[in-house]
């Protein structure tokens, strides 16, 4: 792991040193000039601004339960919005609960706390297991792993009943359960049914779904193009549908891939097609800016200059997202690499901009 990121780190600063050949790079002073932030003034903990969940975590931070729960009672059908601000809090819960414990004493059967709960536990159950292969996992944390894990299904099965008929946020949340317990095709299906039957083009469902088709989970390469390809070819446009592809080529990006390796017809459609999408997108979706994060990236590997500055300028000053997160520590470093490079070479800070 620690190879492949040096690797990464290396292959950057060659690439960015070859585009800054022709000409200097942009100072500090002019960037500041015409408004994009450095590296430090990056926030690391969020891919955009959302005022609303800094409160949040602000008041959980604090043991406040309520503001959560009124954020959630007032998401109404928005399942995009409750499903992110559900993540966010049981990020939260699963570092420290007290609060959630409250939450439920004051509120037993409030579906809120209950999905919060079970989605928390999933996160505790990953935490204890980390990030290793399998190989490197020991038996103990696998113990601990699939206890927890069992947990959580009585929790999600709980969430399910609280929840409203029509919300399909405590069967999104049961994805990561099942890729995690080798849960057959057969199974995965009719929970898929449940989920698309409640919100068709539910984005977070659709990336949890896209791990496990692939085939280091429980699907095979076949089974997770079929998925990606052929929801993006048929979902409206402005549901991100078309990342899904472009995730999964990723995905599969080699750490020393060529820049050639950017520059293919098939990647240039699904980039096209990303657009696209990203244009005709609601602006409050809480996936948009994850969306322009890549698609910046990969546009400035293309050395498509001003559509890539494009997609800084609507992001800049959040770096939480992929690619920027393969960077552990250096998110901020690695972002402005690549912004400053597509900023000069598309000409900008000499028009202005």
């Amino acid at each position: 792991m620690l190879l492949s990121l040096i690797i990464i780190a290396v292959s950057v600063f060659l690439w960015i040193r070859r585009k800054r050949r022709a000409a200097a790079a942009p100072s500090a002073a002019q960037l500041a000039a015409a408004g994009w932030l450095p590296p430090e003034r990056q926030n690391t903990a969020r891919s955009f601004a959302d005022p609303e969940a800094d409160a949040i975590e602000a008041a959980l931070a604090r043991g406040d339960w309520e503001p959560a729960a009124r954020a959630l009672d007032a998401t109404g059908t928005d399942w995009e919005r409750r499903s992110a601000l559900v993540g966010i809090i049981a990020n939260a819960a699963s570092k420290d609960d007290a609060w959630l414990r409250d939450w439920e004493a004051a509120r037993p059967d409030d579906p809120g706390a209950a999905v919060v709960k079970a989605e928390a536990r999933i996160f505790v159950a990953w935490d204890i297991r980390g990030t290793a292969y399998a190989k490197d996992t020991t038996a103990e944390q696998f113990m601990g792993f699939h206890r927890v894990l069992d947990e959580a299904r009585d929790d999600l099965d709980r969430a399910v009943a609280l929840a409203a008929p029509e919300d399909p946020t405590p069967y999104v949340a049961q994805i990561p359960l099942y890729k995690a317990t080798g849960a057959s095709h057969d199974m995965m299906r009719e929970l898929w049914a449940e989920i698309v039957s409640r919100a068709p083009y539910h984005f977070d469902a659709h990336a949890s779904a896209l791990l496990y088709w692939y085939p280091r989970w429980r699907g095979s390469e076949e089974l997770v193009r079929e998925f990606a390809w052929g929801t993006a070819r048929t979902a409206p446009p402005g549901n991100l549908m078309t990342m899904l592809p472009l995730q999964h080529w990723y995905d599969h990006l080699d750490a020393d891939a060529p820049d050639v390796a950017f520059r293919s017809v098939d990647l240039t459609a699904m980039v096209d097609a990303a657009l696209m999408d990203v244009a005709a997108c609601r602006p409050d979706h809480p996936r948009l800016a994850d969306a322009r994060h890549m698609l910046a990236y990969v546009l400035a590997k293309q050395e498509r200059w001003a559509e890539a500055v494009e997609q800084f300028r609507r992001v800049d000053g959040y770096v939480a997202a992929v690619p920027w997160t393969h960077y552990p520590t250096k998110e901020a470093e690695a972002y402005c690499l690549y912004r400053d490079a597509s900023i000069l070479g598309s000409g900008a800070l000499r028009n202005g901009r």
